[in-house]
């Protein structure tokens, strides 16, 4: 079926009808069918429009479709396409995120509003969100960048989550792609997601986050340093901007037990998204950072890169890199 291409499931039983049958025409459609005219009608433009079905059948009324392998490459192009949009609306979102965040850490109030409290230190912090976490009701979601952790570490998290899930908190968390590489990483998310949570995975994310109910959100004080503390806001604005963030980029990520995405004509992969930081004039340290892995597969991918792109140096791979349009 072409339902994932973007088709609907009655256009794709209509072109898969014109396929085998060509010569019936729309009268002949209506009938086999059993479907209104109109709706028989706006199914076939929607058809054109994909350039699966050629334009001249509104003259003459003969229902002529487009080669298989032809219509495929244009309903791949279509969806790079609203990928590669999707994409760009989520960096402007991500932008807007970390530019509010900058203005609450110049903010430095002498004392907590009701609004927004400072917490200094991981201590802090990790009190915090064990309070917010029993009071949650309805929804928690949560960014965890920074690749794989300790064992321990989740094996202290698990009752705590568990607690959420018996009282039928939906769970929904984003890691990156690269946990699927450590052997604890991959059994706390696949005892999460066997237990009724959501597991998502990305090649990189802007900064830690939590989110509860959607009623409060937790940020760092610092997104490039989540060590300094975090910053929790209550103001229907400011969470309202987290949460649109939170669903743009769990819109895009691979669902966990599907592979992540390799592709470099991909603008979701973990290749594209260590070009764009090379790009933004990431070293290969804060690079290898904010994908979660080690400084040595950091290096490995930029040597596979440059082969694939025939580039015999960094800043050749950067032009190949826009030639190819991947920036």
């Amino acid at each position: 079926m072409l339902v994932p291409l973007g088709l609907t499931e009655r256009s794709d039983t209509l072109y898969r009808l014109i396929l085998r049958q060509p010569e019936l025409g729309v009268p002949g459609v209506v009938d086999t069918l059993g479907r209104p005219e109109d709706e028989v009608r706006g199914d076939l433009e929607e058809l054109t429009r994909l350039s699966l079905l050629a334009p001249s059948w509104r003259a003459d009324g003969q229902l002529r479709a487009v080669h298989p392998k032809a219509a495929l490459d244009s309903l791949l192009a279509h969806q790079q396409a609203e990928i590669a949009q999707r994409h760009r609306a989520l960096a402007e979102s991500q932008a807007a995120a970390s530019a509010l965040l900058s203005q609450y850490a110049e903010l430095h109030p002498a004392r907590e509003t009701h609004e927004a409290e400072r917490f200094q230190g991981l201590d802090a912090v990790r009190a915090k969100l064990t309070e917010l976490s029993s009071r949650t009701r309805r929804e928690s979601v949560a960014f965890m960048p920074g690749g794989a952790q300790s064992p321990a570490s989740y094996k202290a998290s698990e009752p705590l989550s568990q607690e959420l899930l018996d009282r039928g908190v939906r769970i929904r968390t984003l890691y990156l792609d690269s946990i699927r590489n450590d052997p604890a990483s991959f059994e706390h998310a696949r005892w999460l997601t066997e237990r009724g949570g959501g597991v998502r995975t990305v090649p990189a994310l802007p900064m830690r986050m939590y989110i509860s109910d959607r009623e409060s959100a937790m940020v760092p004080i610092d997104p490039a340093d989540s060590t300094q503390g975090a910053v929790l806001l209550r103001e229907p604005g400011a969470v309202a901007a987290f949460c649109a963030l939170f669903d743009a980029v769990w819109e895009t990520a691979t669902p966990f037990g599907e592979p992540p995405r390799r592709s470099l004509d991909d603008p979701g992969s973990q290749p594209r998204e260590l070009l764009r930081l090379l790009a933004q004039g990431y070293t290969d340290e804060a690079a290898a950072r904010r994908l979660g892995i080690s400084l040595r597969s950091e290096r490995r991918l930029i040597s596979e890169l440059m082969e694939k792109l025939n580039a015999q140096s960094r800043f050749q791979l950067g032009q190949r890199a826009a030639e190819h349009g991947l920036l």
